[in-house]
């Protein structure tokens, strides 16, 4: 069979089947002891972004923080690529307010013009090149004004897994093992807050970045 015929796998096409074989193990993450201090507190702070707000959320997996910011925004649309997440997300969060969506972080729906966007654990895993294609592509989803909320991990030793490699755009990888014994090389940035102000310098305004011991928020409003 030519190459043509069976094409290798995209970087996204790897990540999805990467998210798609987590599912059942997805939340893990959030039972860590030592973050359970942070995870009380950003479950305080995120809502209050939200509240009356059409969402647009972007890679929210398997509902975890939808479950918070649904009872006080007036309608989420949570998007992710991968059915498998969506189906534990529609399970944890019912509601008429709520509607999840198979969907391309990268091509957003464009027609709704959102309200605000809430971006959660997804912006460390885009491409060095392609982060200001993702950015310009959500803002073109949102009305003039509207906050973007994006929430990630910051890098502590012995808390995250290590970062093995790096390639030649300066992404870096982790291979992260799961339960059914499989391994697999993500793509993880762990991006300083000179960055990020610098990616939103002309696509959006009043940039604010917060920090918790283990996770860092960083927002702006569309320009």
């Amino acid at each position: 069979m030519s190459n043509e015929e069976n094409p290798a796998p995209t970087a996204d096409g790897l990540m999805r089947a990467y998210y798609a074989a987590r599912a059942p193990e997805y939340d893990a993450i959030y039972r860590k002891p030592e973050r359970q201090a942070d995870l009380r507190a950003i479950e305080q702070w995120v809502p209050s972004k939200f509240v009356g707000t059409s969402v647009l959320e972007i890679a929210c997996g398997t509902g975890y923080w939808t479950q918070f910011i649904a009872p006080v925004a007036r309608h989420v649309t949570a998007l992710d690529a991968a059915p498998e997440t969506l189906d534990i997300g529609r399970a944890r969060v019912p509601g008429s307010n709520v509607e999840f969506v198979v969907g391309d972080a990268y091509d957003p729906p464009r027609h709704a013009h959102f309200d605000a966007a809430f971006c959660g654990f997804w912006f460390s895993h885009v491409p060095r090149a392609r982060q200001r294609e993702f950015l310009s592509a959500l803002n073109s989803a949102l009305r003039p004004g509207a906050p973007v909320v994006m929430l990630d991990n910051r890098y502590v030793e012995g808390s995250s897994t290590p970062v093995t490699e790096h390639d030649a755009d300066g992404n870096g990888y982790q291979a992260r093992k799961l339960a059914d014994g499989s391994t697999h090389l993500v793509l993880k940035n762990f991006p300083a807050e000179s960055e990020l102000r610098s990616l939103v310098a002309d696509l959006g305004e009043h940039a604010a970045f917060t920090s918790w011991r283990y996770y860092w928020a960083f927002e702006y409003r569309v320009a």
